[in-house]
């Protein structure tokens, strides 16, 4: 993906899936050096804006709603992909145990050693989520989601088993909480409208070693300092797979909902694994307002007829998750064309 700019394919591919209630795009780099991955789309030059604005434009033709995920990854990077082959920052200098991908070889290779960002780079952190923010907006996005999971950089400077910091960004809860919430007021000023923010987490997670001794007080506290906001949603992985759920989950997620909903948040959304069965008993029975589902629709771009028809649904295939071609990507038939071959 030269320049990592929006193409063509990415068009059709999210055009073909604007039957969903919403669309919740790709994470999306907010500056040059929040990239981690190779040929991941960014919204931080004029080209990667004008590309989202061919996306949101054939969604929109289709009657639907898309928001961009904002995202910056933090200590989880290589230097190959950062500007000047420079260090990547995180909240602090400790190497994340995950790897990535740095070129078109999609071999796997170990995270640069990151620097810890220093106290006064953290404002102009903020300012690039701002900046993305407005850039959204002018693409054509219907609202934007703030990418706080995941180990990445809002979650590095959340966990206490990452950050040990002793600035005013680290230690206490309160301190850790600071530049997570500092990003999620300045995306809602530049969106000038909370119904059309919202922030995603993975309390449950240690995904890629980053690890927080009491995830219940911790990201209630922070549901509460957004719901505060009055954002429009929060989203949470719950688990990476609900054929094994974590015990904890029936006592954290309720309670992050909780502090989300009665500080003047609105809406919750569940993700992790679900089946179309398990999404609509935990709707039926006030689990969340909605869930989101992203492996079963890369392979299933009509995926809301077909559980509505009980339709057959695909198996992801993850080897081609990242070719770079329509195989695997938008070259799958509808329902409708499969009934009409018969």
């Amino acid at each position: 993906m030269s320049g990592n700019i929006p193409n063509e394919l990415m068009a059709t591919y999210y055009e073909q899936r604007a039957s969903s209630g919403l669309i919740i795009a790709e994470a999306t780099p907010i500056s040059p050096t929040a990239h981690g991955y190779y040929a991941t789309p960014g919204i931080h030059t004029d080209a990667q804006q004008a590309g989202w604005k061919l996306v949101t434009d054939r969604v929109h033709a289709k009657g639907g709603k898309i928001f961009l995920q904002l995202w910056h990854v933090g200590r989880v990077s290589h230097s190959a992909l950062l500007p000047n082959n420079q260090q990547p920052v995180g909240a602090t200098d400790v190497i994340s145990e995950s790897k990535t991908y740095i070129d078109a070889t999609m071999e796997r290779h170990s995270n640069t050693q990151p620097r810890a960002l220093e106290t006064d780079e953290i404002p102009g952190v903020v300012q690039d989520f701002a900046d993305a923010t407005t850039r959204a907006k002018a693409a054509g996005f219907d609202g934007v989601e703030i990418h706080g999971a995941n180990s990445y950089l809002l979650d590095q400077f959340t966990r206490d088993g990452i950050n040990t910091r002793t600035d005013q960004y680290g230690g206490s809860l309160e301190n850790r909480l600071r530049f997570p919430l500092m990003v999620a007021k300045a995306v809602l000023e530049a969106w000038g409208d909370p119904s059309g923010v919202g922030y995603r987490i993975s309390p449950l997670s240690e995904h890629k070693d980053v690890r927080d001794s009491d995830p219940q007080t911790t990201f209630s506290t922070l549901a509460r300092g957004l719901g505060k906001l009055n954002l429009e949603y929060l989203h949470a992985v719950e688990t990476w797979d609900r054929s094994n759920l974590d015990p904890r989950v029936e006592s954290v997620i309720p309670t992050i909902v909780r502090s989300f909903k009665d500080a003047g948040g609105k809406y919750y959304i569940g993700n992790g694994d679900y089946t179309p069965d398990q999404a609509q008993l935990a709707i039926e029975s006030g689990w969340c307002d909605t869930v989101a589902f992203g492996r079963l629709w890369i392979p299933n771009p009509d995926l809301p007829e077909r559980i509505a028809q009980n339709g057959s649904l695909r198996t992801p295939t993850p080897e081609t998750f990242y070719g770079g071609g329509p195989a695997g990507y938008t070259e799958f038939s509808t329902l409708k064309e499969e009934q009409e071959a018969h």
